[in-house]
């Protein structure tokens, strides 16, 4: 709802042009659980009589039933809006809610505390121009406080407000305040905050939310609303290079070929020279064209369709820039991460990483530490968990148009998708492009893969044999190996314990040493693959992530999964190396099966069931395969 102005009733269009000339801020309430942030939220549009009457008769009705404030209206309800929410009494979800007051417009973004949410407090820090931070006065500073603190200093925010909140609950004791806030300056001393404001106040009674309390007459500073309506939020983006995203290719008729996005920063005019990224074409601006109509310029924010003076090739995820500015590429970058999943991040691992509107296959080559939210130390670390934040270095599949995240939030973020669910599990900074990336080429040679195939008279496949340990995946590869020798193929086998005596001799059996394990033997398996050859692998590889990484390195076709199916009881008896035993006992940790996972095959190429067949029969099945799917036959480009 916005403002009440008179001008609504007598004159609407004038009132809609004042509202179109204000200012715009986005911030947020962020902070530990229960400091009173929703309630904040709730205050300002109460106080500032921002709500229809059927909402506060709504939000009364629902006082009686799920508040926590007793005869009170319990604020918090206003943007608590999930029925788990207002059960719990706690924000689990982002909540937005635009207003507005005489001299400025709003979208404020009320975040969960809880650490199990704060993915979701990222996201809604990742577009605020100042954070509001909430401290309740009786227990001052905690390490939730620290941890979005450290968020919102790392994706960009300048501009904090600590709201040190509750302090109706000790008197408005002037000590208490100054002793907090002298902690959290402390704290935050290298955050690179532009600027820290301290207000003292009572969200449930609106102490200093937008009128100025007589309980704290020691407190000279601004109220929160004073500080919203006025703070100088730099819009360095206005002055940032020109960026276009492209996300749609706008082709309604045979007489108009437009590219369609919103301006994630800088200025563009009519007859202005572009280059569009990756390819490097140019042209000019012919139209620039809105909802509202054409303009002659267009900036940070708006929406726009681009008319250009030459046809020329653009898709969408490129990026249409100034000739002048244009943004770098690279494939390999460092970057700052937080990561968002439940499940630990593992470098090797390929995942997907979007940034504007580009999606690229993308893996962690490197965990180079995490940051420890209490004293900012860097901790050497193999894995990242859930709400963790990490320095990492990324490899991608093909280059990306960037900036750096300090000149330019919106192309210098990314997220990154599990491939396997599709859920985002992680949000990141591109800090630099790695200088490899740009030095290192891939050189074509004369004698290739199809040149080897056909002098081996062969085409070449990787046969990857997965199952528990003693499911007979070893037996079953060498049986399928000798047969293939016997029939003059050009073969190899990569077996588990085998290459640990030498290339992986310096992994364990960790979550995160299995991962990068099956990385390497999958780069290898591709080596061998391309030199013409049939080649066995012949891993437990629980994982099928992994799995999906090495099927992904080959050609279409070229990766035949055999998932050799034994019944964990099966292998247990089979265990001549006596590793179950020890497994059992707790002698060897992460043991497949025992207390580490396995995650059966959901589509294999083959299934050996190894209760129901033997060793051999098994082999003579999979060479029929081969021979049946042509890979005997000689090899064919």
């Amino acid at each position: 709802m916005a403002h009440h102005d008179d001008l609504i009733a007598t004159d609407i269009l004038g009132y809609l042009k004042a509202q179109e000339d204000k200012s715009f801020l986005r911030f947020i309430t962020c902070g530990s659980v229960d400091d009173g942030k929703s309630t904040l939220i709730g205050r300002l549009l109460y106080d500032s009589k921002l709500i229809y009457e059927d909402q506060l008769a709504s939000i009364e009705k629902d006082s009686k039933k799920s508040g926590t404030q007793g005869d009170k209206i319990d604020l918090a309800l206003l943007v608590d809006g999930l029925a788990a929410e207002r059960e719990q009494g706690i924000t689990i979800d982002v909540a937005y809610r635009f207003f507005s007051t005489d001299k400025r417009k709003f979208i404020v973004a009320d975040t969960p505390g809880h650490v199990q949410y704060t993915r979701n407090m990222a996201t809604g820090a990742s577009t605020a121009d100042v954070a509001v931070l909430l401290i309740d006065a009786r227990y001052g500073v905690q390490e939730q406080t620290r941890r979005h603190a450290f968020i919102v200093s790392l994706l960009g925010v300048k501009h904090v407000v600590v709201a040190i909140n509750k302090m109706d609950l000790n008197d408005f004791d002037q000590s208490i305040y100054n002793d907090i806030e002298v902690d959290f300056r402390e704290f935050s001393k290298d955050l690179g905050f532009t600027d820290i404001t301290c207000i003292p106040m009572s969200a449930l009674d609106g102490d200093n939310v937008t009128i100025r309390s007589k309980q704290s007459d020691w407190y000279k500073g601004p109220t929160l609303l004073e500080y919203l309506e006025h703070v100088d939020v730099d819009k360095a983006a206005l002055d940032a290079p020109f960026r276009l995203p492209v996300q749609w290719v706008n082709r309604p008729n045979l007489d108009f070929r437009g590219f369609s996005g919103t301006v994630a920063s800088g200025t563009i005019e009519v007859d202005d020279e572009i280059i569009v990224i990756p390819s490097g074409k140019r042209s000019t601006v012919k139209e620039i064209v809105t909802f509202d109509g054409n303009r002659e310029i267009a900036r940070e924010d708006m929406a726009i369709t681009l008319t250009l003076n030459d046809e020329i090739d653009i898709s969408r995820g490129d990026i249409i820039c100034k000739k002048d500015t244009p943004a770098e590429q690279a494939d390999q970058f460092q970057a700052h991460m937080l990561w968002m999943s439940e499940n630990e991040l593992f470098p090797g691992r390929q995942y997907l990483l979007k940034t504007g509107n580009k999606t690229v296959p993308a893996s962690v080559l490197k965990l180079k530490h995490r940051i420890d939210i209490n004293d900012f130390s860097e901790v050497a670390v193999n894995t990242l968990a859930l709400n963790e934040v990490g320095v990492a270095t990324l490899s991608l599949s093909a280059p990306i148009a960037f900036d750096a995240y300090n000149d330019n939030r919106n192309t210098g973020s990314f997220i990154l998708i599990d491939r396997q669910t599709n859920a985002t599990v992680g949000e990141g900074m591109l800090d630099f492009a790695l200088r490899r990336a740009s030095n290192v080429v891939w050189q074509d040679l004369d004698v290739n893969k199809a040149v080897r195939a056909e002098q081996k008279n062969q085409k070449p496949a990787l046969l990857w044999f997965t199952g528990l340990s003693g499911s007979g995946k070893s037996t079953i590869a060498n049986l399928v190996e000798k047969r293939l020798l016997d029939l003059g193929r050009h073969t190899y086998t990569l077996d588990g314990d085998n290459v640990r005596h030498g290339l992986n001799r310096d992994l364990n059996f960790s979550k995160a040493d299995r991962v990068e394990n099956i990385r390497r033997i999958g780069e290898v398996s591709k080596l061998m693959v391309d030199a013409g050859l049939i080649t066995m692998a012949s891993f437990i590889s629980p994982y099928r992530a992994e799995r999906q990484l090495a099927r992904d390195l080959l050609d279409e076709g070229e990766f035949i999964e055999i998932f050799v199916n034994t019944p964990l009881d099966v292998a247990e008896a089979r265990d001549v190396k006596g590793l179950y035993a020890k497994a059992r006992a707790g002698e060897i940790k992460n043991f497949t099966g025992i207390d580490s996972e396995y995650q059966a095959p959901q589509n294999p190429e083959i299934t050996v069931n190894t209760v129901e067949m033997s060793a051999d029969d098994a082999a003579e099945m999979i060479v029929t395969y081969l021979k049946d799917k042509g890979f005997l036959a000689g090899y064919e480009a």
